[in-house]
């Protein structure tokens, strides 16, 4: 006889719950063997009773499933979390995946669809709402690009003298004052910026002070 998957749902709603309950225990492969409605009763259910899947709303009164989700998560590894939520919340999908979450489902979900995505992160799958996975790629190429800008900007080894110059230039300083700032002549001041711009590999003090800001070079 197959195993069957116990789950222990947690939502603050009982009625969602009764129909969430339905719906799962009408399936041949799963079970419901708890139900919560907060996040600290859920971790006192998940403890007891070691569920393969608990599924989880986020907005809950006093102890929230992402916190249940973390302690969860620390205590029962082998536990599968996944979010079902109202919240269309890339913030909050983060966080849950931070804390252990292996999916984050939206509540306007279909029960089919649902229980597909159940089903594969049962098999070791995301599972995550189309919507939200779509948000998640376009996260993750923001990041990438800025990876990529980071990467493509030169190492920097700027003398003291250098980073001081380059500092003030940053801060939209002349040669003039720069010159008066530091006891120095303008020419040295000048020597100093074409060292920075061949170091840096740019061609402006425009180019030169937005590195030195992102590197954090002042």
């Amino acid at each position: 006889m197959m195993r069957k998957t116990r789950v222990v749902l947690v939502d603050d709603h009982a009625l969602f719950r009764e129909g969430l309950s339905g719906i799962i225990e009408s399936q041949p492969d799963m079970e419901v063997v708890g139900e919560a409605e907060d996040g600290l009763e859920a971790l006192v259910i998940a403890r007891e009773l070691h569920p393969d899947l608990v599924l989880m709303d986020i907005q809950m009164p006093s102890f929230d499933g992402l916190e249940a989700a973390r302690q969860i998560n620390k205590e029962l590894p082998d536990t599968i979390i996944v979010m079902l939520t109202v919240q269309n919340n890339e913030e909050k999908l983060f966080e849950a995946i931070k804390n252990g979450a292996k999916g984050y489902l939206l509540k306007n979900i279909s029960s089919n669809e649902m229980l597909d995505l159940l089903r594969g992160v049962m098999r070791g799958e995301a599972a995550i709402s189309p919507t939200m996975a779509g948000q998640m790629l376009d996260e993750f190429r923001r990041l990438s690009q800025l990876n990529q800008e980071e990467r493509d900007e030169p190492n920097v080894d700027l003398t003291q003298r250098e980073q001081e110059v380059l500092g003030l230039v940053a801060h939209g300083m002349s040669d003039k004052r720069i010159a008066a700032e530091l006891s120095i002549s303008i020419h040295t001041v000048k020597s100093h910026l074409r060292n920075i711009l061949s170091k840096l590999q740019v061609n402006s003090r425009r180019e030169a002070a937005r590195i030195a800001k992102s590197k954090g070079l002042y």
